[in-house]
């Protein structure tokens, strides 16, 4: 192995060394526990090390690295105290996420590390985020984000290398190429001759190194940072290594040849660069033990100390609090007079307003620049805030919702818009696992807005017509809202826009255009979680929301000895308990209503908490009106009768004659 030193001097060569070793022996230990049952699991890097080591020295400590599950030496690199480390892997109250997560499944903002969750993947998409928070605030920063070969064939992958490319973001997308992707060898996972050949596709450049030389790896990525911080633009850079043990303990490696750990047992980046420094006359072998018997002692103080600290105390509200980042939302109420105001044009003012008020606010979505977006929300803001904060995308739900996550984590705000809320479901990972889960994970917010242009009775058939608000309901983390009217829009866009935590912003597309009343001017919210009485009666109670809110409003009008108390619950999670208990207390019959089809549709989890909790006041059965438990067809006399409305009218009936 040829070690280039370059201008590089004896301590910082001599630093370098202590940095390599302390991570092999710290895995070294983590082994022997394994051994010893006190531990109960581990996924080594032991042979890789030089990788994570020589990238994280070459970046500066202020910017952004993503590793993945077995790049210790980032976070070692990074000077995170190893009792930290110890604490965070153990699932005590002291590490990063106080026993929620385990191995490196965490960030951390003090040392500028965002971890990977499971899913391989989705922490490149939050890099291009993050890369392109820093152009936006012209910092002169690059962003490390790792990934394996295995990753390359996911679609996360090419997304966020893709828009990278396109965007010009300086981000340096590096590939652990180890060889295989747990048992999977890489000859049956890509047929191209090497993966850094895929930069071509993208029209960025690629670099292949060798993976366990760290001067090598510590040079290409210096260099290549340096140049990217000056030069924004995505590099793509193969490191070609090998894993000395299995995916994890467990797993074994027996699906290896021999033939292939006597050859990279000959490449080990430790005893070949300790050999180098030897032969340079920077080490002695005494000194390489004097360098090791300090390390081991520093690391069996620090491990014992962590196995002594507290373990987690269950505590159930405080778990459920800390699904969401602290916040108490301040209504501002209304002050100026009201203009007459389309529902679409309630939303575009709620964006212009927001685009105002937040100069870190970006808008994220297709066709959303000079088109102005499918539906013309968005029309004429490029020429007022800039292609810069009004980003045209490629289509590639999953990273620009990730991008989202990476502005929100580097200080902006994102609000990504779905061209139509079904497409949501290429995204759907980063919502549910991503966005809903980081705050709980790791003390972070996901200050991102996810408009969803939602809903039939536009005869736009299964894909375009969906009601999906009951997929992110049961998901912690989230909130999700949904107005019936244009003053709410407006409002609980705002709102949402504020609320640093992850919101699901339905919006439906039969009312764009159908629905004009007074909206008041100005810069207002409306509160989220809180649901508005409509009406006033004494006979039933209906519950509804979005369209559903003007099925009843026009059936109450066709039927005014009704006497019903019409609840538009407006915030889906959490929704208003309080509001419906009373409605129903007051009513003793209660019908939910919502254009979602029937079965586990959001009625179903109202209906179930009624029945838990007002069950006392009750003179009927709890009863839904939903739509039918099928896909949504185009045509138009079917979608009529697969709506709710066709069943509402009998559904009231039957209600009110039990």
């Amino acid at each position: 192995m040829h070690f280039n030193r370059g201008d590089k001097d004896d301590k910082f060569l001599l630093n370098l060394y202590k940095r390599l070793a302390y991570p092999r022996m710290v895995e070294d230990k983590m082994l022997k526990l394994l051994r010893q049952g006190r531990i109960g699991k581990w996924f080594s890097g032991i042979g890789q090390e030089a990788i994570a080591v020589g990238s994280t020295l070459a970046m500066q400590s202020d910017e952004y690295i993503l590793p993945m599950h077995r790049n210790l030496g980032v976070f070692t690199s990074r000077d995170i105290p190893l009792k930290k480390l110890m604490a965070q892997w153990q699932g005590k109250i002291t590490g990063f996420t106080k026993g929620r997560d385990r191995s490196f499944h965490f960030g951390t903002q003090d040392y500028k590390i965002v971890g990977m969750i499971s899913h391989l993947g989705p922490q490149m998409a939050l890099a291009d985020g993050i890369a392109l928070a820093n152009l936006l605030a012209n910092k002169q920063h690059a962003t490390l984000v790792y990934t394996g070969e295995g990753a390359t064939s996911e679609g996360d992958f090419h997304e966020a290398v893709n828009v990278a490319a396109v965007w010009g973001l300086p981000v340096i997308f590096l590939i652990e190429n180890n060889g295989y992707g747990l048992s999977t060898p890489k000859s049956e996972q890509f047929r191209c001759k090497n993966l850094v050949d895929k930069a071509i596709g993208y029209g960025i450049e690629g670099v292949q190194i060798d993976g366990n030389n760290i001067l090598e790896v510590y040079n290409t990525i210096n260099q290549l940072a340096m140049e990217i911080r000056k030069d924004p633009r995505p590099v793509l850079v193969e490191c070609l290594t090998f894993r000395m043990r299995g995916h994890e303990e467990a797993s074994g490696t027996k699906y290896v040849p021999q033939e292939l750990f006597d050859e990279w047992e000959k490449k080990d980046p430790l005893s070949n660069y300790e050999a180098y420094l030897i032969e340079q006359g920077i080490l002695t072998s005494d000194s390489v033990i004097d360098i090791k018997i300090q390390i081991k002692r520093d690391i069996e103080l620090e491990v014992e100390e962590a196995f002594n600290e507290a373990e987690p105390e269950t505590n159930a509200d405080r778990e459920e609090a800390d699904m969401y980042f602290p916040y108490e939302q301040q209504v501002i109420q209304p002050i100026q007079a009201s203009t007459e105001k389309r529902y679409l044009d309630a939303i575009t003012d709620g964006l212009d307003l927001a685009m105002q008020k937040y100069p870190n606010l970006v808008l994220m979505g297709q066709d959303i620049a000079d088109y102005g977006g499918a539906f013309k929300i968005t029309d004429g803001f490029t020429a007022k805030y800039g292609k810069d904060r009004v980003r045209n995308t490629p289509i590639c739900e999953s990273a620009i919702v990730g991008a989202g996550l990476g502005l929100s984590i580097n200080g902006y705000k994102a609000v990504v818009e779905m061209q139509f809320a079904d497409f949501v479901t290429v995204g759907f990972n980063q919502i549910v696992n991503n966005l809903a889960k980081t705050h709980y994970r790791w003390g972070e917010k996901a200050d991102v807005v996810v408009r969803m242009p939602t809903g039939a009775g536009t005869g736009a058939g299964p894909f375009h017509s969906q009601s999906n608000e009951a997929w992110f309901t049961k998901t912690p983390g989230l909130k999700v809202v949904y107005p019936a009217f244009p003053e709410d829009a407006k409002g609980l866009l705002l709102a949402a826009i504020e609320d640093p935590n992850p919101v699901l912003y339905f919006e439906h597309k039969y009312l764009y255009r159908s629905l004009t009343v007074p909206v008041p001017d100005g810069y207002y919210t409306t509160e989220i979680g809180k649901a508005i009485k409509l009406s006033d009666g004494n006979k039933f109670a209906i519950v509804t929301y979005g369209l559903g809110v003007h099925w009843a409003l026009d059936y109450l009008k066709q039927h005014p000895l009704s006497s019903a108390t019409l609840i538009d619950l407006r915030t889906l999670q959490p929704w208003d308990k309080e509001t419906v208990h009373e409605a129903v207390k007051n009513t003793g019959r209660v019908l939910i209503l919502h254009e979602d089809t029937l079965t586990n549709g959001f009625g179903a989890e109202i209906s179930a908490w009624i029945g838990e909790h007002c069950f006392q006041y009750l003179d009927a059965p709890v009863m839904r009106c939903a739509s039918l438990d099928t896909a949504i067809p185009m045509s138009k006399i079917l979608e009529e009768d697969f709506l709710a409305k066709a069943r509402l009218a009998e559904t009231i009936d039957k209600l009110l004659k039990y």
